[in-house]
């Protein structure tokens, strides 16, 4: 059986980021760069630029006046909060209108948003310095399954069908059926787009964030709001009483469960509008 990092080198032609990506790594990777430079970086591609002023001037930033040139949203939220962006928005049109087996893409992309909002919303009611970082990593958590679909559509589908009929574990199934899991698979994308090792340890270690050493924080942020995730998922006669959160993430993340039901709410209503600034596709599905 082939490995995730086999299964990830099969597609990397696929699964590329565009330039712009990595440029405006460089300007943030870079010490001596200034606000300026990475303002200069991002009027080369005039799409991120509009996408990019789009989201800050979303209520996920709520500016009460509006942000109207790159420059100003660049000294407003800062290097790395726009590098994040970049992020989020650089992978939504790569993947945008991807032809990919089996898998319904509004749905799956639908999942990964509701992911992101509430990871970050998790990080941010225990108390997590740059909550909204987390935001990248929720919306990672499901990346594998796009490369497994692409790789290897039918067994990944059967993995998916024989978990839902035996109501046992997905990816233990996928390491059954496929020789390693989504989470796995993602985790080396991640790795091979040269992101940050948080992000990738956070995904690499979603399902059992102990093994996650010092990124444990953001493996159990991830793995909590994966949980609720695929918990909203469910038919609502096959839904457990209690979710199976980790015992391990709550006590590192230091979360409580009785704040959920606010949590579900704010994402709920932010869905649709964050959906629309990062994945547009999914809006006219």
């Amino acid at each position: 059986m082939p490995s995730a990092h086999e299964l990830v080198q099969s597609c990397t032609s696929i699964f590329t980021l565009p330039e712009i990506y990595f440029r405006v790594r460089d300007v943030v990777d870079d010490p001596g760069s200034t606000m300026d430079d990475l303002a200069n970086a991002l009027k080369l591609d005039p799409a991120i630029s509009a996408r990019l002023l789009r989201i800050v001037n979303s209520p996920l930033y709520g500016f009460p006046k509006q942000v109207d040139t790159i420059t100003r949203a660049v000294n407003l939220i800062g290097m790395q909060a726009v590098n994040d962006l970049v992020t989020v928005t650089t992978i939504g049109r790569t993947f945008a209108g991807m032809p990919v087996q089996l898998i319904d893409a509004p749905r799956f992309w639908r999942k990964s948003v509701f992911c992101a909002l509430l990871a970050g919303k998790i990080a941010k009611s225990s108390g997590i310095d740059d909550s909204e970082r987390f935001f990248i990593e929720g919306l990672l958590r499901d990346i594998g399954h796009f490369v497994l679909y692409q790789t290897v559509p039918q067994r990944a589908q059967s993995a998916l069908i024989e978990a839902d009929y035996l109501d046992s574990s997905l990816a233990e199934v996928e390491q059954s059926n496929i020789g390693c899991d989504f989470a796995e698979v993602g985790a080396e994308l991640i790795r091979s787009w040269g992101m940050p090792v948080q992000i990738e340890r956070a995904v690499r270690y979603q399902l059992s964030p102990k093994e996650a050493g010092d990124f444990a924080l953001h493996a159990s942020t991830v793995h909590l709001a994966g949980v609720v995730a695929d918990h909203e998922e469910l038919e609502p006669n096959r839904r457990h009483e209690v979710m199976p959160f980790d015992p391990f993430a709550i006590t590192t993340t230091q979360f409580e469960p009785p704040s959920l039901s606010a949590l579900l709410i704010e994402t709920h209503a932010q869905l649709q509008d964050t959906l629309a600034l990062i994945h547009p596709p999914t809006m006219a599905a």
